[in-house]
C-alpha cells in the first residue's frame, strides 16, 4: 500500500473509542505522520445537519430503522468524498470514530435490518473506501454503562436503547473480528486506557512498519 492507511474505530456505546481515536492521533503525531481524525455522523455541514436529526432532534422517537440506516449511509457518502477520501489522496493517515462497520452492527444486527440490504447500502455509500485496519474495542456492558454514567455530556439517541440492543450490537462486533481477521482486530476495552493505547500502538506498528520507522528516536515500537 503505497499511502497511509485508513484507520477506523468501532465499539459499543461507552467502549472508550473516542479515547482511543485522540490517543493514536498524539501518537502519530510523534512520530511526524500527518493525521486527520474525523468522525461518524458529522465532520461535514451535511453530515452535521444529519447528526443533529438523528441524535438529538426532538422529532426522531419515531425514525424506522431504514430511514436511520440511509441517513447514516448519507453522512458518510459526504464524509468519504468531501473528507477521506482527498486526505488519503493528500497523504494524511486518516482515523475515523466508526465507519460502515457501525450500521452492520447497529442497523443490520441491532435492528434487524436485512444484512444483505445493509451491506448494498454500504457498499453504494462508501465505494472502493475501505478502511485498512479497524479495531473494535471490546467492552462489558455493565463497564460501558458505568462510563455514559459518569459522563457529563448529554446522552443521544443511540445511548438510550435496550440492554439487548448493546448485546446485539457487542455480538455483531465480535462476528465481525471473527469473520474479517485481517481486517478488524478485537481489543479488550476493559483495561486501563494506557494499556488499550499500548496495545494498539504495538498492532499498528506491526502492520505498517513505515509508520514505526518515521521517527527511530521514539521508543515503544
Amino acid at each position: 500500500m503505497s499511502r497511509l492507511p485508513f484507520i477506523t474505530f468501532e465499539g459499543t456505546e461507552g467502549c472508550g473509542k473516542s479515547t482511543q481515536v485522540q490517543r493514536l492521533k498524539a501518537r502519530l503525531e510523534q512520530h511526524d505522520v500527518p493525521v486527520l481524525v474525523t468522525r461518524e455522523p458529522g465532520v461535514t455541514p451535511i453530515g452535521e445537519t444529519i447528526r443533529e436529526l438523528l441524535q438529538f432532534a426532538p422529532h426522531n422517537t419515531e425514525m424506522s430503522a431504514e430511514t436511520e440506516l440511509l441517513l447514516f449511509a448519507a453522512s458518510r457518502a459526504q464524509l468519504v468524498r468531501e473528507v477521506i477520501a482527498p486526505a488519503l489522496g493528500r497523504g494524511f493517515c486518516v482515523i475515523s470514530d466508526r465507519f460502515f462497520d457501525s450500521s452492520t452492527a447497529y442497523q443490520g444486527a441491532a435492528r434487524k435490518l436485512d444484512q444483505r440490504i445493509v451491506e448494498q447500502v454500504n457498499r453504494f455509500a462508501v465505494g472502493d473506501c475501505e478502511p485498512d485496519l479497524t479495531f473494535v474495542l471490546d467492552v462489558d456492558l455493565a463497564a460501558a454503562e458505568r462510563r455514559l454514567q459518569s459522563s457529563a455530556r448529554r446522552p443521544d439517541r443511540m445511548e438510550q436503547q435496550p440492554n439487548e440492543f448493546y448485546e446485539a450490537v457487542r455480538r455483531s462486533y465480535r462476528e465481525l473480528a471473527a469473520r474479517e481477521p485481517n481486517r478488524v482486530v478485537l481489543i479488550d476495552g476493559n483495561r486501563p486506557p494506557e494499556e488499550t493505547e499500548n496495545e494498539i500502538w504495538q498492532i499498528l506498528c506491526a502492520r505498517f512498519p513505515a509508520i514505526a520507522s518515521r521517527k527511530s528516536n521514539i521508543a515503544n515500537c
